[in-house]
């Protein structure tokens, strides 16, 4: 299992889902992305994004200044 972090701090939607999307297209089934968002709707779009994908949405943390929201890459 590999796991990859992604810095999506500064960008608003769409923009970290669809750098997420391009991360966890280079990565295999249980492999982990970890994403780095400070767009508070980030969150309600990584959920619905992983409803639509099959990806699973593993936990969402956020620290105040930033939300940390690991998937879990599903083929």
């Amino acid at each position: 299992m590999k796991e990859q972090h992604l810095d999506a701090c500064g960008l608003i939607c769409p923009l970290p889902v669809l750098k997420a999307r391009k991360a966890l297209s280079g990565l295999s089934a249980g492999d982990i992305l970890r994403v780095r968002v400070t767009d508070k709707a980030a969150p309600k779009d990584f959920r619905l994004f992983c409803a639509e994908t099959g990806h699973v949405l593993k936990s969402v943390q956020d620290d105040g200044d930033s939300v940390e929201v690991v998937v879990e890459c599903r083929p």
